[in-house]
């Protein structure tokens, strides 16, 4: 069985943002086929694209999976339901946010999944909770490293480390 190097983004920005946070790290920690390997510090960060909301809770996450990208997504999007979000506007308010940013390096385009995560390298709250814990990972597409993106990122925003920590 093969295992893939994944990269996930997690934030939260409604009610217990840290307890949505903490719930999505142990739910990702039970999938199957599936170990963490590190969880960044925990960043508050202002909203992206939809400002008039409160400021977000942000990490990042480095698993090994045997998951194809379909089946790690549907899964993904069901930790999230089971959070509590459900549908609602573009870059608007949620409880739990998880992303796939970089699958092993794959390059994927199909229904609502493209790997790696669009716009990623121009959204310093991925970037930032990123190069913590893979500062040298290279971009599939643009060829750069995380440290590379996250140098050149113009569109930032408050990006502020928290004393939150998640454990796994």
């Amino acid at each position: 069985m093969s295992r893939y190097e994944v990269y996930l983004g997690l934030g939260s920005n409604v009610g217990p943002r840290e307890k949505f946070l903490a719930s999505g790290v142990a739910a990702i920690k039970n999938l199957p086929d599936s170990r963490i390997v590190w969880v960044s510090p925990v960043y508050e960060t202002e909203p992206y694209g939809k400002k008039d909301q409160p400021s977000f809770l942000n990490a990042a996450m480095q698993l090994e999976t045997s998951l194809s990208p379909d089946d790690l997504f549907v899964r993904l999007k069901d930790i999230e339901r089971k959070a509590g979000r459900v549908g609602g506007e573009r870059w608007g308010p949620r409880e739990l946010d998880l992303d796939i940013l970089i699958y092993d390096g794959l390059v994927f385009d199909k229904d609502n999944l493209r790997v790696p995560h669009p716009d990623m390298e121009h959204r310093t709250f991925v970037l930032i909770p990123l190069r913590d814990i893979a500062p040298d990972l290279v971009h599939p597409v643009t060829g750069l490293t995380v440290t590379e993106m996250a140098q050149q990122c113009k569109t930032g925003g408050r990006v502020v480390r928290s004393i939150q920590t998640l454990r796994y």
